[in-house]
């Protein structure tokens, strides 16, 4: 019996793998998945606050809060080299 090649033997370089990485995180929509953990953490957030918005408003305060907190963990991450 033989065994199975191993698929990621030769898996090519730091970009083929950074490729891969980024298309698997995309098709599991990873990114939708994080923005629904905000907008219901938001929408908590501003219920606790007992906060009444118009819907322009309310998008702009959420994409604003999201950057925000984007901008916050991408510096996070340069911290760490």
């Amino acid at each position: 019996m033989f065994n199975s090649p191993n698929p990621y033997q030769n898996s090519g370089s730091y970009i083929d793998l950074l490729k891969r990485m980024t298309q698997r995180m995309q098709q599991q929509k990873v990114d939708d998945q994080l923005l629904e953990i905000l907008q219901q953490a938001f929408e908590k957030e501003l219920n606790a606050e007992n906060i009444i918005l118009s819907r322009p408003e309310r998008a702009r305060l959420f994409r604003q809060v999201t950057k925000a907190i984007w901008t916050d963990m991408l510096g996070k991450f340069d911290d760490k080299k």
